[in-house]
């Protein structure tokens, strides 16, 4: 489940094309506004019942599904320069539609000028809604609008059905706009599920619409 959308030029703001799959912004008093989610109804009404045959579960509870999905910027950066931090954030809260919260080093290393407890990243653990309308949008918008996408290697699982994913920029995200952005940042993305098995964890993330490449574009 994958829409075709072009890699916009370098040089013009990607956020002139609204997408429809947006995190959904929470309320002044902090309620989660009840946004429908196509791929969470096609995960109940449909994938479920799919992996429950593939992997003869007896249990439905057995059945994997997605637990959360963390976000996570390296800000090594942000050692010399204090107002780096701030930007990051922003975009992370614009990708998200979540405030990150700040990482601290838990070592003290002289040669980068890190000392215990210094800022050093920042994470955003996505749940629920938040999570669904995410995912949604980095396999149908985000993802097709890397250039030269040919899909995500398999091989980037942990052993225990969780997905690791790395963008080399926040502007594959239709939310960020070019013009306003301080500079170019990776992020990494971690899918964590409920599935025991990376053959589970990989078998739920395809039948989501994760576009996995296949055997004639390698791994």
């Amino acid at each position: 489940m994958t829409t075709e959308v072009k890699a916009p030029p370098t040089k013009t703001s990607p956020s002139k094309r609204k997408s429809t799959t947006a995190a959904p912004q929470a309320t002044s008093d902090g309620v989660m506004p009840k946004v429908p989610n196509l791929l969470r109804e096609r995960y109940e009404k449909a994938v479920k019942d799919e992996l429950r045959k593939q992997f003869s579960y007896g249990n439905v509870m057995q059945i994997p599904r997605l637990d959360k999905i963390v976000l996570n910027i390296g800000m090594g950066e942000s050692i010399g320069n204090a107002k780096t931090m701030d930007a990051a954030a922003n975009d992370l809260a614009i990708i998200t539609g979540q405030r990150p919260v700040v990482t601290k080093s838990r070592k003290a290393i002289s040669n980068f000028r890190l000392r215990v407890g210094m800022p050093i990243g920042l994470k955003v653990t996505l749940r629920g809604p938040r999570m669904w309308h995410f995912f949604e949008k980095l396999v149908t918008v985000a993802l097709p609008r890397i250039r030269d996408f040919q899909g995500i290697p398999e091989r980037s699982f942990d052993g225990r059905g969780n997905y690791s994913l790395g963008l080399k920029e926040q502007l594959v995200f239709p939310e960020i706009e070019y013009d306003k952005i301080d500079r170019l940042r990776g992020l990494e993305i971690t899918i964590v599920t409920t599935a025991k098995t990376d053959e589970e964890g990989r078998a739920l993330l395809k039948s989501l619409g994760m576009p996995f490449r296949t055997a004639q574009g390698g791994s």
